[in-house]
């Protein structure tokens, strides 16, 4: 991921000079049309696609990646998504990281995006 949201460099800032923020207790992952430091990811597909954000575990030490494949399903078409993001909540919640996909991915009926076990990877620096 290439950016920290806003809201999650206010927790890193508080979690170095020991003010113990509430930290994140699951992350799920969303795939959208664009983002910003202050929002975040972007152009979430609408629900009746089929879309839902993923619950996504990390491992490693230092830069941090997704230990399973994430698979979206869609069950209509979902236009051309192009960004990814982190998110505290399956829905609504809040956005944490986002970064543009590699490559975008255009679903122009139903079908399906992957995102490969140990692809997607978080490292603040």
């Amino acid at each position: 991921m290439t950016a920290l949201t806003d809201y999650s460099k206010n927790l890193l800032a508080r979690s170095l000079t020991g003010r113990q923020p509430a930290l994140p207790t699951g992350v799920w992952v969303g795939l959208g049309t664009g983002g910003t430091d202050a929002t975040g990811l972007t152009g979430e597909p609408a629900a009746p696609t089929g879309y839902a954000r993923l619950p996504a575990s990390f491992t490693g030490s230092g830069t941090q990646r997704n230990a399973a494949a994430l698979r979206f399903g869609f069950i209509t078409a979902a236009g051309t998504l192009t960004h990814v993001g982190l998110f505290d909540a399956p829905a609504g919640g809040n956005a944490l990281a986002w970064a543009p996909l590699g490559s975008p991915a255009t679903l122009g009926a139903a079908g399906s995006v992957t995102i490969p076990a140990e692809s997607l990877t978080v490292l603040a620096d």
